[in-house]
């Protein structure tokens, strides 16, 4: 399975003080999705202020060059014939992956705990 994880739209539903380090944020997802081990290939997919945060065994980053939104769906359409999960609480973007057969599910997920 092939997870991909709108970074930007995880990291903003906690207001945890975030959008002061959006860089270190999404550096904390990418931390927390690598510890969950298990079977799936985990796509982190970073804009702006993210960009520049590196892959770590078990979660590749992927840098939007534009809107982080536009570099899923391709992801999703590139990857049509696997069974993809899309984490993301952006409706417009789940219609935009359905369209590609991918599977939507929201942030807590893999935030669970709220931080």
């Amino acid at each position: 399975m092939l997870m991909i994880v709108d970074a930007a739209n995880v990291v903003g539903s906690v207001p945890d003080g975030w959008w002061r380090d959006r860089r270190g944020a999404a550096e904390r997802l990418r931390d927390r999705l690598a510890r969950r081990g298990g079977e799936e290939e985990i796509v982190l997919v970073v804009e702006g202020a993210a960009r520049g945060v590196e892959s770590v065994p078990g979660v590749r980053v992927d840098a939007a060059p534009g809107s982080g939104d536009d570099r899923i769906v391709e992801l999703a359409a590139a990857h049509a014939d696997r069974d993809c999960v899309v984490v993301t609480a952006d409706r417009a973007l789940r219609e935009r992956v359905a369209a590609y057969g991918a599977r939507c599910v929201g942030p807590r997920t893999v935030r669970p705990e709220g931080g």
